[in-house]
């Protein structure tokens, strides 16, 4: 167990636009209200740093890790001392003088500033909708080709995603099976999909896991092109939801009891029942 007993977190939900500096500003608004409020820690949503109107302006606006937007936010967790889960931000390619094409990547920084994990998003969102949604992440994004191990935070060990990563049950098995008690995924969901699909997903995670699921949002009108459905929550290893983002940008907060998931967790042994040998390799890992 790497927590105190119920630390707090706070789960953003902001509507990031092309202009960073504005999404920063309210970005760090929402981190600053965080920290008033004594949060171990902060999650932001998939795309904080941007969200642009096109795949011209998206790969215009990348960074590097070692970029000036990263070190601001390393500068506002110390200042803050608090962790923040940065949940995904446009990196540029290893190639990217010859590809130009970003990694979708999910950062922690502890409360000195230090990146301590990096995930890199490894299912792409490629979906054309009925409504004329068509969104091809492929296009320009590289696919990231391994999991980050489950971090050890002061909310319990934190393991990652990003958005369309929630759909695939077999990513967050592996994570709770290597020792999660904390899966997050930082989203930018479609109103369509949102309103269809976007709790029934993060509650069917919690349960089959029995870990908490935390999923920071983008919320409304980016753009012209692109809206986000929002309801940013916190879902426990039960399956209830404990907090939720209100329409707009942001803020929620959640106590993370570890003592109870780990309660469910032995009064509901699903974990010990797994019959790996019947249905594939998802879950050979034995329990972290």
């Amino acid at each position: 167990m790497c927590a105190a007993r119920s630390p707090l977190i706070a789960v953003c939900q902001v509507t990031s636009t092309a202009n960073k500096e504005d999404n920063f500003s309210t970005c760090s608004a929402l981190i600053r209200e965080a920290s008033a409020q004594s949060a171990a820690m902060v999650f932001l949503p998939e795309a904080f740093d941007y969200i642009g109107g096109s795949t011209e302006e998206t790969l215009s606006l990348a960074e590097t890790l070692q970029g000036g937007l990263i070190e601001r936010y390393s500068d506002l967790a110390r200042e803050c001392r608090l962790w923040l889960s940065l949940g995904g931000f446009h990196e540029k390619g290893s190639d990217w003088d010859n590809d130009r094409r970003i990694f979708n990547c999910h950062l922690i920084l502890d409360d000195k500033g230090n990146i301590r994990s990096v995930y890199r998003k490894a299912h792409l969102f490629d979906v054309e909708l009925k409504s004329g949604v068509s969104l091809k992440e492929s296009n320009f994004t590289i696919p990231g080709s391994e999991l980050a191990p489950p971090i050890c935070t002061p909310v319990g060990k934190v393991g990652l995603g990003v958005c369309y990563d929630l759909r695939f049950p077999e990513m967050s098995l592996a994570l709770s099976r290597d020792g999660a008690e904390v899966l997050t995924y930082p989203s930018a969901f479609t109103v369509t999909t949102g309103m269809a699909h976007w709790e029934v997903l993060l509650r069917a995670r919690a349960i089959e896991n029995q870990c908490y699921v935390v999923a920071a949002a983008q919320t409304g009108s980016h753009n012209q092109r692109r809206t986000s459905y929002g309801h940013a929550m916190v879902v426990d290893p039960w399956g209830a939801v404990i907090a939720q983002c209100r329409d707009g940008p942001g803020v929620c907060y959640a106590e993370i009891n570890l003592p109870y998931l780990h309660r469910v967790r032995q009064e509901m042994p699903v974990q010990n029942h797994r019959r790996p040998e019947l249905y594939g390799g998802a879950a050979t890992k034995t329990p972290g």
